[in-house]
């Protein structure tokens, strides 16, 4: 019953920001999109923080950071390949277009943030430690009001209904497929972690600063770990995909993207796979961050 209570918690909150974003005064509105490109960093704060307390109870740090990688490596993988035989299916052909230094060097620039905010949460709490102060931070909160944030930021999306068509919609099928294909493929190779769990993991689609928080909540603090290092990994394999191989297969990078398709990576799918793709990654990264906090919730607690 509780597990429910907080998957409800996710949905309403998600579900108040869209509902409400244009109905908020204009002042409040702009603070927000303000805050939000930096709330996903004060939120990896706050798990390092919480997390570190949870670090001395993990029984091998070394062996859930490989785990991590290789099921981001496997689920980015999978969806790229996934969704390249559904469009070889559907008959269409490969593109061409360009790829800049520049970006590329930017690109990998804002994914350290990611990391120097999870540097800054574990030294955060050695500090405190070190002072004899007890701190606790409520990530699950600061979930909540993401989560407002996020549907608020989904409400003024520029979404055409021209663009809801099977073959847009063949670019996220190909991500939730191909994720599930990995995660059963892994499976065979690391029997000691359940099949349901590899596909939970498996559904985060690189939303990071949710899987984390609501695995560790559902479930238990050694796979919130694996789910959070995950899906931060499974970012930047999706941005490396963009730029080794978006210009030439635009729709499988940006498959393989995942939620991250319509904020994080869009300015590389701009780049590298031309304007005309860019409905491609809206559409996807809208459905697939959606998608994201009810699937992970959902297998998290059946």
């Amino acid at each position: 019953m509780q597990s429910l209570w907080l998957v409800s918690q996710l949905l309403v909150c998600l579900a108040l920001g869209f509902v409400f974003a244009k109905r908020l005064p204009a002042s409040l509105t702009k603070i927000c999109f303000k805050v939000l490109p930096y709330f996903s960093y004060i939120l990896l704060i706050a798990i390092a923080f919480e997390f570190s307390e949870l670090l001395t109870e993990l029984p091998y740090p070394a062996q859930i950071l490989n785990t991590s990688i290789t099921i981001a490596f496997l689920t980015s993988i999978g969806a790229f390949g996934c969704c390249y035989l559904l469009f070889k299916w559907a008959d269409f052909q490969p593109s061409s277009g360009r790829v800049s230094t520049e970006l590329v060097i930017k690109s990998l620039i804002n994914i350290s943030y990611a990391f120097f905010a999870l540097a800054a949460g574990y030294l955060l709490h050695y500090s405190f430690t070190q002072m004899g102060l007890s701190v606790q931070i409520s990530t699950w909160h600061l979930l909540l009001v993401f989560m407002f944030l996020i549907g608020l930021d989904l409400a003024y999306s520029p979404l055409d209904r021209s663009w809801l068509n099977w073959k847009i919609l063949l670019v996220p099928a190909g991500c939730i497929a191909g994720s599930c294909v990995a995660a059963i493929a892994y499976s065979f190779w690391n029997p000691d972690i359940h099949l349901k769990d590899l596909i939970m993991l498996s559904q985060g689609y690189g939303f990071y600063s949710m899987s984390g928080v609501v695995i560790t909540e559902l479930r238990n603090a050694e796979l919130g770990s694996i789910a959070l290092m995950n899906d931060l990994f499974r970012e930047i394999f999706a941005i490396l995909l963009m730029y080794c191989a978006g210009w030439r297969y635009p729709r499988s990078a940006i498959s393989a993207a995942g939620a991250t398709a319509m904020d994080v990576t869009l300015p590389m799918v701009k780049q590298a796979c031309g304007n005309d793709f860019i409905p491609h990654a809206m559409v996807s990264g809208f459905i697939l961050s959606i998608l994201a906090p009810v699937a992970v919730s959902v297998l998290a607690v059946i």
